[in-house]
């Protein structure tokens, strides 16, 4: 039997899934990070840093006690890895198996960017057998002109496909510079590396978009990977018949549960402190998900031109009382040690806009020093009037 849950009821499942209470995980900020990142499955890496990127965005806004240098330590311990959820991402490494499908499938021949270079990827394997860790740098390319975002020299591209098919790992990073090694050398002794079962890979990839975004369709938990989706659908249907999941209507649509999850309705919604988030961040990386159950139609503004833009280069949803209630433009000067808020655009929520603001400034003082800031720069908004109210708020 289907159930109904009402929009209001389906945020708060979404939420109460999205943050867990791992801030108060024991062993300190290092395993509570760990324990977030188990939790979410997964957290984009990004390369943007007009903000402190969203890989560390993320993961602070789950864990107040996180450090950037945090996840760089557990890439160290090997408690983490660097490989491809929807996209470039790292993943706790007792999920490493689960990984190897998409390896597979790239080794056979399934193309990524580029077709790959067979020749060139012996030379560099075998180069890093002979010489150790090695990142793109290590190898001499001649290149006319300047090279465009995806305009990979040949060592480059066989590196990365190298990557995609498992035969590497990213040992550490170097600035943002990937150095890889053979992925024999970076995985830690007792890893599983059996192949999963069709059915192992189903359940696994089902129950663990459940269990961090409370419900889903099949098409959100194959998002970016048709090639999977009707595994998902067929393993959904096995689950539902065997009482595993819970299907439920929100707003006519239909979407499934894992029977634990609807307990957290019974539990409250933390509703005081408002969250500033990446445009990366777990919960919203799915824009058209957004759109249904938040009725936020939200987009990053990086790649349109300047004139074109609405809310600003990299604007930030604002998170407060279950609603996506804002979206602010800003970048951290850390030279000077600003946090400069260049615009802020509220949403039609019916929320008060000084109590936003009250809000919003208590926020922006840990924003600000989380990203080296020591000050808040509001002279930059358009709007007079926000600039008033939240000025006055930073007071």
């Amino acid at each position: 039997m289907r159930e109904t849950l009402s929009i209001d009821e389906s945020r708060k499942l979404v939420l109460l899934s999205q943050w867990p209470p791992s801030d108060s995980a024991p062993g300190g900020a290092l395993e509570a990070t760990l324990a977030a990142l188990r939790h979410l499955g997964y957290v984009q890496i990004d390369t943007i840093s007009v903000v402190e990127r969203a890989h560390h965005h993320t993961l602070w806004n789950r864990v107040r006690r996180y450090r950037p240098k945090h996840l760089a330590q557990l890439l160290q311990q090997r408690r983490i890895f660097e490989y491809w959820s929807h996209a470039a991402a790292y993943l706790p490494v007792e999920d490493y198996r689960f990984s190897l499908p998409r390896m597979r499938a790239f080794a056979a021949g399934r193309r990524h960017w580029f077709a790959p270079d067979r020749k060139e990827m012996d030379k560099v394997l075998r180069r890093i057998e002979r010489e150790g860790p090695l990142r793109a740098q290590d190898f001499e390319c001649a290149r006319r002109g300047k090279a465009g975002m995806w305009d990979w020299k040949p060592a480059k591209r066989a590196l990365e496909q190298l990557f995609m098919e498992g035969r590497l790992m990213t040992l550490r990073r170097q600035g943002f510079h990937k150095v890889y090694d053979l992925s024999e050398n970076v995985l830690p002794p007792g890893t599983n590396t059996t192949l999963p079962s069709e059915n192992e890979y189903g359940r696994f990839l089902v129950t663990r978009f459940l269990q961090a975004n409370g419900l889903a369709q099949a098409a959100e938990i194959a998002y970016r990977r048709t090639d999977i989706r009707p595994l998902v659908e067929r393993c959904m249907e096995r689950m539902t018949q065997r009482g595993e999941l819970v299907p439920l209507t929100v707003n006519g649509r239909l979407y499934h549960a894992l029977p634990a999850s609807l307990k957290l309705l019974d539990r409250r919604l933390p509703r005081q402190r408002l969250r500033i988030l990446s445009p990366f961040d777990n919960l919203l990386i799915q824009r058209e998900r957004m759109r249904h159950l938040f009725d936020f139609d939200y987009r990053i503004e990086c790649y349109t031109p300047a004139s074109r833009r609405r809310h600003g280069y990299f604007s930030l949803p604002l998170l407060w009382r279950g609603k996506l209630v804002a979206r602010m433009d800003c970048k951290a000067e850390r030279r000077q040690r600003t946090l400069l808020i260049r615009n802020l655009v509220r949403e039609p929520s019916g929320e008060n806009p000084a109590a936003l603001m009250e809000a919003l400034a208590a926020e922006l003082r840990h924003f600000a020093g989380f990203n080296g800031c020591e000050r808040v720069e509001t002279g930059g908004l358009p709007d007079r009037g926000v600039r008033r109210m939240l000025g006055a708020a930073l007071g």
